[in-house]
């Protein structure tokens, strides 16, 4: 049996393609897509054909944002049945590696992540995965709400490293997705004081929209950096986490934290080597993380959601029927600064 699929063959040149439909191993479940949103790895896979040491050789089904319908399930499955409504968690180990034991699967080397090279992603009517991955979605959370978990994972994974806790003051940079995404699970966390900074206007009328307490639209380190001080009565700010990728934007906000503050690096940056000031990092003792994706978020995600904790709905802003899917590519592309999340629905 032959399904549609999103295929990209080379940058710039995306579209529906035949693929057979797979067949699901015993610990594996075969999934209808309902709903697929489009990421910037997405986006950059189409324009450039890469993202840093991932490159596209041979034709690659993208997407990796998504929920579903269980059509079918392996044998050694016994917690899944078909036509339960899940959410898909993108990242599977392949091995029971030291990360794994750790809990650190998200860094095992081993990992097989959705429409990473050579991956398929889930632009597909029908795809498997690893049912240990697949979380079943309430009757009230949508389909779009269960696709929208992955990129809230990001936000959850951030703000945990980060410490964000009762009454924490946070700075974000950058108001794209996961910008905004981080901004409503450090409100859910209980931070008291959120600042957004960010140049396109329709972004920062979003973040003033689900939370945002304060927001900075400038690119000029001075600016942004006496305003963040003002806001905090020159004590500087708990946290920041960066979203944005612009070296210029971490450097900024190195000087925006508060003695003892910690940063978390989201963004993944265009440049190899970005200057930091040392002698500042050392004196007021800060503290840097990175994250990379997320681990053992998705019930949580998926929580937040149903209980009403936090609301993604107002960063979908464009939805396109799944035969459109390079109409939506093209519009996650070209009108990145209005759009926030183009969702694909199948």
């Amino acid at each position: 049996m032959k399904v549609k699929a999103g295929v990209l063959e080379k940058p710039m040149v995306f579209g529906i393609k035949e693929m057979e439909i797979p067949e699901p191993g015993p610990d594996e479940i075969l999934v209808k897509t309902k709903a697929v949103g489009i990421c910037g790895s997405d986006v950059h896979y189409y324009v450039e054909g890469k993202i840093g040491p991932y490159v596209v050789n041979e034709p690659l089904i993208l997407g990796h944002e998504t929920a579903g319908e269980v059509a079918k399930v392996g044998k050694d499955v016994k917690h899944l049945k078909p036509g339960d409504r899940v959410a898909l968690e993108p990242g599977v180990p392949s091995t029971c590696s030291d990360f794994v034991k750790k809990g650190l699967y998200n860094l095992c080397p081993s990992i097989k992540f959705f429409a990473t090279p050579p991956v398929h992603g889930t632009f597909s009517e029908y795809f498997v995965h690893s049912a240990n991955f697949a979380y079943k979605l309430p009757n009230h959370v949508s389909y779009e709400e269960g696709a929208m978990c992955e990129p809230l994972s990001v936000g959850i994974h951030a703000v945990r490293q980060a410490n964000v806790t009762l009454g924490s003051t946070v700075l974000i940079t950058g108001a794209g997705p996961i910008g905004l995404v981080n901004l409503l699970v450090a409100k859910a966390a209980g931070a008291s004081t959120i600042i957004m900074v960010e140049t396109y206007e329709n972004r920062v009328k979003v973040a003033t929209q689900i939370g945002a307490t304060h927001t900075i639209q400038s690119f000029d380190r001075e600016k942004i950096i006496a305003q963040v001080m003002e806001i905090t009565n020159d004590k500087g700010v708990d946290v920041v986490i960066e979203c944005s990728g612009a070296a210029s934007a971490a450097q900024t906000a190195a000087s925006c934290l508060a003695n003892g503050g910690t940063m978390v690096f989201v963004g993944l940056f265009s440049q190899d080597q970005v200057p930091m000031d040392l002698n500042l990092i050392a004196q007021k003792e800060l503290t840097f993380k990175g994250i990379f994706r997320y681990r053992n978020t998705y019930e949580t995600a998926i929580n937040l959601i149903a209980s009403g904790h936090i609301n993604v709905k107002p960063l979908i802003t464009k939805r396109f029927p799944w035969e459109q899917v390079s109409d939506a590519m093209n519009c996650a592309h070209k009108e990145a600064s209005s759009q926030i999340k183009v969702m694909t629905q199948w």
